[in-house]
Order: structure tokens, then C-alpha cells, then sequence
């Protein structure tokens, strides 16, 4: 008789189920609105975009309305009673300005409506979050900050702007941040702060062992992975710290990053904070050998046969898990072929709760994975999705164990 074993999945709808009015205001960094829709829709959050007529001729509505999936708002007169400005409002967790320019946050600033957005901001029952943008001489002006000084006494929150390159080709404050940043700061308001309080220490990317001067053993691990999990564990409330190897990538919103090259570095730094930390994730690929006696300068090249002594590296995540008083652990497992038998193998071995699973080919580098993860209970399956999605639903899970642990 063939046995089915059921298989618990963890959900991966995304976490939230907000709804936020998306107002673009006349700049020229609207375009920078269709990526944060899309990205906050990744999210789960619903968006509705309200535009005033001097957006329209930076982007068009038509672009907005396919990627949310709701008609865009314009005019105060679309709506049949005439009563957009309240409807919307109503039924939004927040209101997003995205580009706010100089003269629409003069507006805000002074409760003017002359408009739908205007309106609908005057008329709101929820938050307002403003991201500026404009030419840096129109930012740094007296009446634009008087202007931004009376909405933060007003409640409102500004998100940015930044400093750089901007559009007219002059370059300074008042670029508006970008939509990944803006996506990321958003969701952080939002967030449910399941770890608030909670410190996460996290590994990612991968390390580097000299060989000589100039060369090196590593891996072809992008850090993405590691990189979305801290994203998210900040976003969850997390006080997340990331020992992070050498990669390309900027650091996520909300953590602080400590760099090493080599396992033994990273281990250093693992030592150095795993001691207050709640939950411990190992997501780094840690080369598993180093050399013994890495050469000062570089090896010439010449016709011998070159022959490198290799003596294994420490096992932070068994260190970790072996502990006498351990953090919640979880650990990764890269496979290449039999994913469940290595993985069962590796999480029984190290004293593991929680691990999860991938095929490094279908993994490395990408921006989108797939993961199972094994603990007690059994098996668990997470679908192919972006790794911030991902990451969010293995940190779900992870917090569900941990808390029951905790309360046992």
C-alpha cells in the first residue's frame, strides 16, 4: 500500500492585507510610482492610486490602473455622488505622496483642496506619509522647510528625500528615495512587529579564504537570500544584526551590518553577539575548508603542479546550536541532489529546530527561490516566489516555533 504523508504548508499569502491611497503628485519622479505600486501590491497591499492632472502628463493613468488593478481617481467629479475624497479616505490604512512636490506639500502644509488629492488628504481618517521630491534648490528654499516643519508638528511622516543626481542635472537634496526603499519603509509602518523586542542575529553571502596575496577560495552565493531574511526580520520589528561576507548588495533597512571576509572572521563576529541574541538564522555559505598556510604574496605561475593543504573551517551553526543556553536556531541547507535526505541528515546532526532547503542551482544568484523546511513536525513547503516573499513566510514560521517553545 502507498502511503501519502501530509505535508504542512505555512501559508504564503503575504503578511499584510492593508489598503493605502497612492497619490502622485506633477514631478518627474512619478515614473519611480509604478514600481511602488508594484512592489507594494508584492506586499499584499492593496493600492489605490489618486492622481492629480499634472501627473497624468509624467505617467499615465492607464499604466497605474493595469498594474493595481483599480480605476484611477483623478477628478472629484468621477465619482457618482461626488464624494471620492471621503469614500477613498475611509477606507484606507494610509495615505502615500509619492513624489510630493514643493507645491503640493505648500498645500498640505496649509490645508488647501483645490483638487482630489488635496481634498482627500484634508479630508483623511488615517496616516499621511510624504515623499518629497524636487530640485535641491526648491528643497533647501525657507518656505519649502517651513513648510515640511509644520507637517512633521502636524503628524505627517516624510519619508526622505535623498541626495543625488536629479533629473533637471544638477545634484543635491530633494531626489525622491528610490521605490525598493520607499516599498521597504512603508511595509516597516505596517508591519505586525511579530519579533519586536526580539534580536535576530543573521549570516549571509559568502566568505573567502585566501590562497595567496591575490587569490582565493569562495562560492557563487549572492547574499540574497540572507539579505531578504533581514529585511524582513527588521520589518517584523527585529532588532536584526547581519555578519554579512563579501557581496554587492546594500544594506537592508533597519539593520546594522558587520562585513567579514573569512568563516574564521565570521565566526569572530558570531561570538561576539550570539550571546543576546533571541534567534540565530545561518543562511551564509561558509566555505567548508580554508588553507592551511595561505602564501604572503602571490604564487608565480610555473609548470609544477601546485598542491594547497586544506584543514576544515569551524561549524558556526553547530557552535551555536550546542550552546549550553542556544538562541532559536535555524540553519540552510544548499543541496545539489537529494535535497531531503541531506537536509533531514543535516538538521538531526547539528541539533537543529527549524532548517530549511534549497537546490543551490535553482537558488544561486537568483532573485526568486523555492525552500522546504523540516522541523519536528515534519515537512513544509514554500512555492517558487521572490526571496523577500519567502523570507517573510520562513520568518512566520520560525516565530511560531520559537514563541511555542518559548511558552512551553
Amino acid at each position: 500500500m502507498q502511503l501519502f504523508l501530509a505535508k504542512m504548508r505555512p501559508t504564503m499569502e503575504p503578511a499584510l492585507t492593508k489598503r493605502i491611497v497612492l497619490g502622485i503628485t506633477g514631478g518627474i519622479a512619478a515614473y519611480k510610482a509604478a514600481e511602488l505600486a508594484r512592489l507594494l501590491m508584492k506586499q499584499g497591499i492593496s493600492v489605490q492610486v489618486v492622481m492629480t492632472e499634472a501627473a497624468t502628463h509624467f505617467i499615465t493613468p492607464a499604466t497605474l490602473q493595469a498594474l493595481t488593478g483599480n480605476p484611477v481617481l483623478i477628478d472629484q467629479w468621477q465619482n457618482d455622488k461626488g464624494m471620492a475624497h471621503i469614500h477613498s479616505s475611509r477606507v484606507a490604512d494610509a495615505i502615500v505622496i509619492a513624489p510630493a512636490t514643493a507645491d503640493f506639500i505648500a498645500k498640505l502644509a496649509h490645508g488647501l483642496a483645490d483638487d482630489l488629492l488635496s481634498t482627500l488628504c484634508l479630508a483623511r481618517d488615517c496616516p499621511l506619509i510624504v515623499a518629497p521630491a524636487m530640485n535641491k534648490q526648491m528643497w533647501s528654499n525657507t518656505s519649502t522647510q517651513r513648510n515640511v516643519q509644520r507637517l512633521l508638528a502636524d503628524g505627517v511622516t516624510l519619508l526622505g528625500p535623498a541626495n543625488g543626481l536629479q533629473a533637471c542635472g544638477e545634484e543635491g537634496m530633494g531626489r525622491m528615495l528610490e521605490a525598493e526603499a520607499l516599498a521597504q519603509d512603508i511595509v516597516a509602518i505596517f508591519s505586525t512587529q511579530e519579533l519586536k523586542g526580539r534580536k535576530v542575529l543573521i549570516t549571509a553571502g559568502p566568505t573567502y579564504e585566501a590562497i595567496d596575496a591575490v587569490r582565493g577560495i569562495t562560492n557563487r552565493s549572492s547574499g540574497k537570500m540572507g539579505y531578504a531574511i533581514a529585511q524582513a526580520a527588521a520589518e517584523m520589528g527585529a532588532e536584526v544584526t547581519l555578519v554579512s561576507g563579501p557581496t554587492a548588495l546594500t544594506k537592508p533597512n533597519g539593520t546594522q551590518r558587520i562585513d567579514v571576509t573569512s568563516a574564521s572572521e565570521m565566526f569572530d563576529a558570531v561570538k561576539q553577539h550570539v550571546a543576546t541574541a533571541d534567534i540565530f538564522i545561518a543562511v551564509a555559505a561558509v566555505a567548508d575548508y580554508r588553507v592551511a598556510r595561505p602564501n604572503e604574496h602571490k604564487i608565480k605561475k610555473s609548470d609544477a603542479t601546485l598542491t594547497l593543504e586544506l584543514t576544515p573551517n569551524p561549524d558556526i551553526l553547530a557552535y551555536v546550536a550546542n550552546l549550553p543556553s542556544p538562541p532559536f536556531c535555524v540553519g540552510f541547507a544548499a543541496e545539489s541532489e537529494k535535497l531531503r535526505e541531506h537536509a533531514n541528515e543535516k538538521r538531526k546532526k547539528k541539533n537543529l529546530p527549524l532548517l530549511a532547503a534549497n537546490l543551490a542551482q535553482n537558488a544561486i544568484g537568483s532573485d526568486e527561490n523555492e525552500l522546504v523546511l523540516f522541523d519536528d513536525a515534519g515537512e513544509h513547503e514554500l512555492p517558487r516566489a521572490d526571496k523577500l516573499t519567502l523570507a517573510h513566510a520562513l520568518l512566520r514560521h520560525a516565530t511560531s516555533l520559537y514563541l511555542k517553545g518559548n511558552a512551553q
